[in-house]
Parts: C-alpha cells; sequence; structure tokens
C-alpha cells in the first residue's frame, strides 16, 4: 500500500513539474515576442492586453500585384531559362481574432503569401501538336508567411510578425500596412506598406531585401479633390477639331484602358545625354505612357488612373516601379472636349507609414481628334507636363504623346470620327493602269473580310525577311467593319456571302486607307551576321515594335487592283518620324480563281533615290488568301465530316450487333475469338471520349468550335458524335463480356486460355517491337518529345487499323476453322477502317493542305498515319488481314502457314486410344 501511495505521489509530482516548466516556457515565449512585437511595432500598432476571442468578417484583407523589392525571393535564377508571369501578393486574416482592452484594436493572426513573377519551362516554348499543348512547366515559385500582430481600426494601421522557410533557411518578417481611409481622397485611398526583415545586418542568412507593397482599390465613398472643371487656356488644344466624349462612352474608354501612349520630346532633349528638365523619372527618357482606370463612377465623366511611364508597349502591370508610376484623377473638360488630370508620386512607405501619395504637381490633357489623315492618324493626342518652377527639382517641360493604334478606342466607337484622303493624286501619278479583267472574273469587295490578309514580305532575291499583316482602316468615307468571321457562316443560307461580295460598284474604283505592321522573324533579327539582308528596313524593326505603316490609295473592283502611298513610321534615338516616300501595289485574286492563282501578291517600294538613307530594295509580297468562298468549302468540309463520323459510328454500331446475334446463335463460337482484339476495338471508342469527358459531362466546348458553328448545327452534331460513340462503346464491351462468360465456363477452357495467352504474347509483343522502333527513329532523328507524342497516337490508329491480327493469331495457335467472325462484322469494320484513308486522299486533292481552321472530325491526322504512302499501305494491309481470315475461317487457322508447318494441325486431329475405347 505505501508502495502504491508513493508511486501516485511520484506521478502527480511529475505533471506537476511538467505543467509548470510548460508554463514557464510559455510565459518566456510570450515575453520574448512581447518584446519582440514592441521593438518593431510599438509605432505602428501598440500591444494591448487581450480580452475575448471573437468571430467576424470586418477584417482588412489585400491582393496585388503591385510591388517590389525583395530580390532576394524575386529575382530570377542563373541558368535557367524563365518568362515572365502575373506576381502576386496576399495577404488573408483568419475570422478568429481577439478583441483587446482597446475597443478598435484587435489581435489577429494569417497569411502572407508571395507568388513570384518568374516561371521557368524545360522548353523554351510552347509547342502545340495534334491538339496537346505540351509545355512543361517547372511551376511558379511561391514563399508563405505565418504572422501575427495588431490591428487598429481606427487609424487603418496593421503590424504583424511572422515567418517563413525559403531554402531552408527561416526568414523572420515584420508586415507594416496602412490601408485606404472609410471616405478617401487620393492621398488616403491607397493601400501602401512593407515586408521587411527582422535580421540584425545584411550579412545575416535569413536576412532578405525590403519588399514595398501597394494597392490601389476602387472604394465606393471616394472623394475626387485634385482635378479643377477647366485648366487653364494655355493648352493647344483646339475644341473644333476635336471630339466630344459622352457620360458612357468615358468609362467604357478609361475602364479598357489609354494604352501605349507614343512619348514625343522636343529637339533639344533628343541626344546622347539626357538633359535636365526632358525627363518624367530618372535617368533614361521613356517611350511610352500607360493609363490604367482605378475607377470611374458612371455617368460623371471623371475617374481615378495610374499613370506608367516605360520604354516598351504593355497591356498589363508586371513592371511596377514606384519611380515611375504615378496615381491621379481625370475629369471631362466640355467646354475644350478633351480629359484633363493630375497626377501625384508614389513615395516609399517605409519611410513614413500612410504617406504614399506626394507631389500632386503634373498635370495632363488627352483630346481625340475629329479627322484623320495619312501623316496624322492619331486618334489620341494629348501632353503631360509638370506645374512645378523650373528650378525645383523633378521638373519637365510638356511631352506631346499620341496613339495611332486601331483599338486606341478599346471597345467605343466615335461615330463623328472621319478620315480625310490627302494623298490620292500622288496615287493616280505613281501607280500603273491595269487592264481591265477577263470577262467573268468577280473580286472581292472593298468591305469583305477578304481585303484583310497576313502575308510574307521577301527581298528581291526570294529570302523571306517578316511576316506582315494588313488590314483595311477606311473603306471610302466609311470605317472598315470586320466582317464575320470566315468561319461564321451559316451555310444553311441560300446566298453565301461570297456570292454577297459580288454585288460591285464597277463603275469606279473605291478609295481606300489601310494598316499595315511588319514584323521580322526573330531569327533573322540580326541581320548583320546573316546572308539576308535588307536596307534601310531592318534597323527599324525590333521584337517588340517592327515597321507599322499606313496607306491610302484606290481599289479597283474590277479587276482586283489595289495601289496605295504609304507612310511608314521609323524611331531613332527616341524620336519618331515617319517615311511618306513609299508605294504599295497589290493584286487580289478572282474569287473563284484556280487552286494555284488564289494568291495575293504585290509589292512594297520606296519612291527615295537609291543613294538616300531612307532608300530601301522592293520587298516582294505574297499571302495566301482565304475567300469566303473558301470558307463556305471549309464548312461544307467539317459538316461531311462529321456526318461520316455519324454513319461509320453507326453502322459500327450495327456490326457489333450482328456480331452478338451471331454469338448468342452459335454458343460454340465466343471460345475461339480473340479477347485482345475485342479489347483494341473497345479502346478505339473509349480513347475519343476519355478525351473529350470535360465536353460531354459539362457540355463545354473548345471556344474555337463555337466560333466555327455554321447555327449551331456543328456543335448539335458533335453531340450526336459523341452519343453514336457512347452506344458503340457500350455494345463493344457487351461482346466482350459475353466471350469473357463463354471463355470461363468452357469445358474446354485450358486449351482456349491457352491459345489465348499465346496469341495475346505475340500481338503485344509485336505492337511493343513497334513501338520501339517508332521510339528510336524519333531518337535518331531527334525529334521534340511533342512528335514522339504524336507518332505515338498514330500508332494506337495504326494498331486499330490491323484489328484482326490478334484474331488471326489466335486462329494460327488454335488450328481452328470455326466461324468465330461474322462476315459483315471483320469485313465491315475493315470497310470503316479504310475508308478514312480514302477520304484523306479527296481531302488532300480538294482543300488546302493548311485549312483555314484545322478543324478535322474524320481522318483527324493526328490519330493515325495519314500521307499518300500511309493511304495505300494500310488499306492493303487492312484488306490483306480480311483474306486471311476469311481462308482461315473456310479452310483452318493454319492454312496460311507453309506446308511443314501446316502438318501440326493434322496430328493433332487424330484421336487418340483412349478416344476410340
Amino acid at each position: 500500500m505505501s508502495y502504491s501511495w508513493f508511486h501516485s505521489c511520484s506521478w502527480c509530482f511529475f505533471l506537476f513539474a511538467c505543467i509548470c516548466i510548460d508554463h514557464g516556457l510559455s510565459l518566456s515565449s510570450s515575453s520574448e515576442t512581447a518584446v519582440f512585437y514592441t521593438k518593431h511595432c510599438s509605432s505602428v500598432v501598440p500591444e494591448y492586453e487581450t480580452t475575448t476571442l471573437t468571430n467576424g468578417n470586418s477584417l482588412p484583407s489585400l491582393s496585388t500585384s503591385y510591388f517590389t523589392g525583395g530580390d532576394s525571393f524575386l529575382r530570377s535564377e542563373p541558368g535557367r531559362t524563365y518568362y515572365y508571369v502575373q506576381k502576386n501578393l496576399r495577404l488573408r486574416i483568419r475570422p478568429d481574432y481577439y478583441q483587446t482592452i482597446t475597443s478598435s484594436v484587435y489581435k489577429v493572426g494569417g497569411f502572407l503569401s508571395i507568388r513570384f513573377p518568374y516561371s521557368s519551362d524545360d522548353a523554351p516554348g510552347n509547342y502545340s501538336y495534334g491538339g496537346y499543348n505540351r509545355r512543361r512547366n517547372r511551376g511558379r515559385g511561391s514563399i508563405k508567411f505565418r504572422m501575427d500582430g495588431f490591428w487598429s481600426e481606427e487609424s487603418r494601421k496593421l503590424c504583424m510578425l511572422g515567418s517563413a522557410s525559403w531554402k531552408g533557411i527561416d526568414r523572420y518578417g515584420v508586415l507594416k500596412l496602412k490601408f485606404e481611409d472609410e471616405n478617401p481622397t487620393i492621398y488616403s485611398g491607397v493601400v501602401s506598406g512593407s515586408l521587411e526583415s527582422t535580421a540584425p545586418s545584411a550579412n545575416d542568412r535569413s536576412y532578405f531585401d525590403p519588399i514595398l507593397i501597394f494597392s490601389f482599390p476602387a472604394v465606393p465613398n471616394y472623394k475626387y479633390s485634385l482635378v479643377p472643371t477647366a485648366f487653364s487656356s494655355d493648352s493647344d488644344a483646339r475644341k473644333d477639331e476635336s471630339l466630344s466624349v459622352g457620360a458612357n462612352e468615358f468609362c467604357s474608354m478609361i475602364g479598357w484602358g489609354v494604352r501605349n501612349l507614343e512619348l514625343k520630346y522636343a529637339t533639344e532633349c533628343i541626344g546622347s545625354q539626357l538633359q535636365r528638365g526632358c525627363s518624367p523619372v530618372d535617368g533614361f527618357l521613356p517611350r511610352f505612357l500607360s493609363l490604367t482606370s482605378i475607377q470611374c463612377p458612371e455617368g460623371e465623366r471623371k475617374a481615378r488612373f495610374m499613370a506608367t511611364f516605360q520604354n516598351y508597349t504593355s497591356y498589363g502591370n508586371d513592371a511596377f516601379d514606384v519611380g515611375s508610376t504615378l496615381i491621379g484623377e481625370l475629369s471631362w473638360d466640355d467646354k475644350n472636349k478633351r480629359m484633363i488630370g493630375v497626377a501625384c508620386e508614389i513615395s516609399n512607405p517605409s519611410q513614413q507609414l500612410g504617406i504614399a501619395v506626394t507631389n500632386c504637381k503634373t498635370r495632363l490633357s488627352l483630346s481625340f481628334p475629329s479627322v484623320l489623315t495619312i501623316r496624322n492618324d492619331a486618334k489620341i493626342v494629348g501632353e503631360i507636363w509638370s506645374s512645378k518652377s523650373v528650378d525645383d527639382s523633378g521638373y519637365y517641360r510638356k511631352i506631346s504623346f499620341f496613339n495611332s493604334d486601331e483599338y486606341a478606342y478599346g471597345e467605343v466607337s466615335l461615330a463623328e470620327l472621319r478620315y480625310e484622303y490627302t494623298e490620292l493624286d500622288r496615287v493616280k501619278k505613281l501607280c500603273p493602269s491595269k487592264k481591265p479583267a477577263k470577262k467573268g472574273n468577280v473580286y472581292p469587295d472593298g468591305q469583305s473580310y477578304d481585303m484583310r490578309f497576313d502575308m510574307d514580305i521577301k527581298n528581291g532575291q526570294g529570302e523571306v525577311l517578316a511576316w506582315a499583316n494588313a488590314r483595311p482602316a477606311w473603306v471610302g468615307n466609311d470605317s472598315y467593319q470586320d466582317g464575320a468571321m470566315l468561319v461564321a457562316i451559316d451555310s444553311s443560307t441560300q446566298e453565301s456571302m461570297a456570292e454577297a461580295t459580288e454585288i460591285l460598284d464597277e463603275t469606279s474604283p473605291t478609295k481606300m486607307s489601310y494598316k499595315i505592321r511588319i514584323s521580322p522573324y526573330y531569327h533573322l533579327l540580326n541581320l548583320n551576321s546573316s546572308n539576308v539582308s535588307s536596307p534601310s528596313l531592318n534597323w527599324s524593326m525590333s521584337p517588340y515594335h517592327g515597321v507599322e505603316m499606313t496607306a491610302e490609295g484606290m481599289y479597283d473592283a474590277s479587276n482586283g487592283f489595289l495601289c496605295m502611298v504609304g507612310c511608314r513610321k521609323l524611331v531613332q534615338n527616341s524620336r519618331t518620324f515617319k517615311d511618306c516616300e513609299v508605294t504599295v501595289e497589290l493584286e487580289f485574286p478572282p474569287l473563284k480563281g484556280r487552286r494555284g492563282d488564289r494568291l495575293i501578291k504585290g509589292k512594297i517600294r520606296s519612291t527615295r533615290a537609291t543613294n538616300d538613307a531612307l532608300h530601301f530594295d522592293d520587298l516582294i509580297v505574297q499571302s495566301a488568301d482565304h475567300y469566303f468562298e473558301e470558307a463556305e468549302r471549309s464548312i461544307w468540309r467539317m459538316d461531311f465530316e462529321i456526318t461520316m463520323v455519324l454513319v461509320s459510328n453507326t453502322f459500327a454500331c450495327i456490326f457489333v450487333g450482328l456480331q452478338i446475334f451471331h454469338v448468342k446463335r452459335n454458343p460454340e463460337v465466343p471460345s475461339f475469338i480473340s479477347l485482345v482484339m475485342l479489347v483494341i476495338l473497345c479502346a478505339g471508342h473509349m480513347i475519343p471520349l476519355v478525351l473529350n469527358f470535360e465536353a460531354v459531362l459539362l457540355g463545354k466546348h473548345d471556344k474555337k468550335t463555337l466560333e466555327l458553328g455554321s447555327g449551331g448545327r456543328l456543335e448539335a452534331n458533335e453531340v450526336a458524335v459523341r452519343v453514336i460513340t457512347m452506344v458503340a462503346l457500350l455494345l463493344q464491351l457487351r461482346l466482350l463480356q459475353l466471350v469473357w462468360t463463354a471463355k470461363q465456363s468452357d469445358s474446354n477452357g485450358k486449351s482456349s486460355w491457352s491459345g489465348e495467352k499465346k496469341a495475346g504474347f505475340v500481338s503485344l509483343s509485336l505492337y511493343m517491337i513497334g513501338g520501339v522502333l517508332g521510339l528510336v527513329l524519333n531518337w535518331i532523328r531527334k525529334r521534340d518529345s511533342s512528335f514522339v507524342w504524336g507518332d505515338l497516337r498514330s500508332y494506337g490508329g495504326l494498331i486499330l487499323d490491323g484489328f484482326l491480327v490478334p484474331q488471326i493469331i489466335l486462329n494460327i495457335f488454335r488450328g481452328s476453322a470455326e466461324k468465330a467472325l461474322s462476315h459483315p462484322f471483320y469485313i465491315g469494320t475493315s470497310a470503316v477502317r479504310l475508308l478514312p484513308h480514302a477520304y484523306n486522299q479527296y481531302r488532300a486533292h480538294n482543300y488546302p493542305k493548311y485549312d483555314l481552321n484545322a478543324t478535322y472530325y474524320y481522318a483527324n491526322p493526328t490519330a493515325d498515319f495519314y500521307s499518300t504512302a500511309w493511304d495505300i499501305i494500310i488499306p492493303f494491309g487492312i484488306v490483306v488481314l480480311v483474306v486471311i481470315l476469311f481462308l482461315q475461317q473456310r479452310l483452318g487457322g493454319r492454312c496460311v502457314l507453309p506446308q511443314r508447318l501446316r502438318g501440326l494441325e493434322m496430328y493433332e486431329k487424330v484421336p487418340t486410344t483412349a478416344d476410340d475405347n
């Protein structure tokens, strides 16, 4: 009893000691955390004693891509290929938090996640083959801090401490944020702050560079306080030459974003050295200015925006930098028909938390010219300047800007915009007259979709230098409107679009204006080290810009001849100018021309003297044209292919049904049917359904398929194809189940399974040998793995074409003359596999090699081997297999073997003595 009492006391003492130690450690840890927090956060949000645990959703949150710094985390690693992706920083506060003895301060916890802006691939590009994108992405890096701290509802400040593991090292950081006020102005409507390392020095292993954090949220109670109702009258804007923007158009235009405004500096600012008072940013002359909307109240024609200076065109905020970003307010000046704005600089929030917007001394104005010409084709013009005094730091003089992009207004259409032709007299002098077309030839109308096209640019030696896109901007006095996309034609209409474009006014040529963009092929950019040369044009090309050209002239719809005078935009030393000594001559083929004559041909020439620095040699233009007549033929082809798939699968169902009937009528037959053959046939129906699983169950279609729809009929037929394929699969599975069951219950099952195993082994060996040979050939040719995947898919189609091989091998091992397969089944299924190859030859001779939409429903080039040679070899092989099986089911399974091997069959048939007894 004393021992028991002593034992109990020992356990009590041990538990008491543990509790005391744990409590002491907790007090010590809590004390250290309190000291740590006080050191880093007391000036932001002081620590207060907690009271009760509460749950709610009134706590702040943050998700932004506007942050900079943190090079130890965010920079790319040397020796790896990267591409830029959207970076993101997200703060998520847990909904459960503690109230404190101060009513507006709460103790909170949460997570800070940073997704890095770089991602790498094993391969440099994204390669598509057979509808599969084979990008091998190594994934984006990210780091996640677990954080705790205090939030002040009154001051709108948050301070948290936390840690995260990065490359095996624990990183400790302090997060300080100032959130937007409830009724903010330009100064208090920004979320700003920083994430800084708590390491004592930069030499510490756990140290990381500070990260400056910003967010510009749209807030409902924002007060516009900067923009006056009108600027002073010192602007160059002329209201009579500008368009007015309505209340609805204002927000639509700003919401889309006023992107890529090209900056035009004063002549004295252009030079090798940066002059004082020239640049809005430190260190360089930016080429572009982009305005991005933060918020725009409907109907008020005012907005809050961000302005970004950059050296390249961009449609995102990937390159956020504090020094080249402004935040401001815009409003509409109705008196002068222009947008006017005031912008402020963004400061470093780590220096003084809560002060992120300062120095609102930047002014800008934008107007929209009502008349465009070939030399003045800017749809947006304006200027930006500093209102500081000349001696102040950061002062810069007025900088004009413009945007000539066809989508400068975003999705807004300004109906009063006009185009004025100013070079038609030059066109008449420079362009040769063309003879009238042959009788019966019809050419496209100026407003048709046929007038826009892509083309290759070649030099006089026929070497390809670049590709170009040509798009009409104006036809006569009307803005060119994109016609329905080529594949959006409803082929059920009685009058085709091609016929509609034949209604032409052939009495006089049509005035037209074009936008042409020439882009170099990347591998030809360094032309100095290449044998390819293109004097004068090459130096103005770059991977980002290429050469932009505006042209105007006359189009004669009676002979398809278009002749224009062009102005190409050139950039040199941050200076933009135009060379208008260019002619463009294009000849369109007739709508119903022969296949070999469906090319748009022409030349781009310089009219300058050969010794002029801006002269360039003639450039040859050639483009494969796709008329709407071709579109109708493409739609007809897709309709026909879907019909062929429906017919083929329907016949497949009939043939399998007849085989099931044959099996049930002849119970001895199933044990002689190859299971491997049936599995191959099931896979032939199952794989297409699996690949389209999402479309079958969720009703999703490829976006391209929707655009290719002809009145919705293609989409409906696609569903019918999947349904009939599912029925065929179910019938095949039923046949497989009947054969499996019969083999299991067969009294001579041992012999049956022995032959099945031998046939299966030989068949699989043949398939594996063929696959290995294909891989070896790909390895010898050093082809990309995407080609390997595509070839394996085609090899699977080849196995399906030869579905009779396992049955023939089984017949050889069994030596059977049993009519295991009905004639309609194996002959009909073979015909279904043979027809696509015959159709592929028809398609190759009657349709372009590269069809516009490249959508194949029947004889898909990625699902089998299709070529002139394969379309002969495979059908011949299918016919040989059918003949062999036919002979086997009449003369015996080994009838195809030499006479010496065929004797084994007779020995098997000799009855034994036991059988005689």
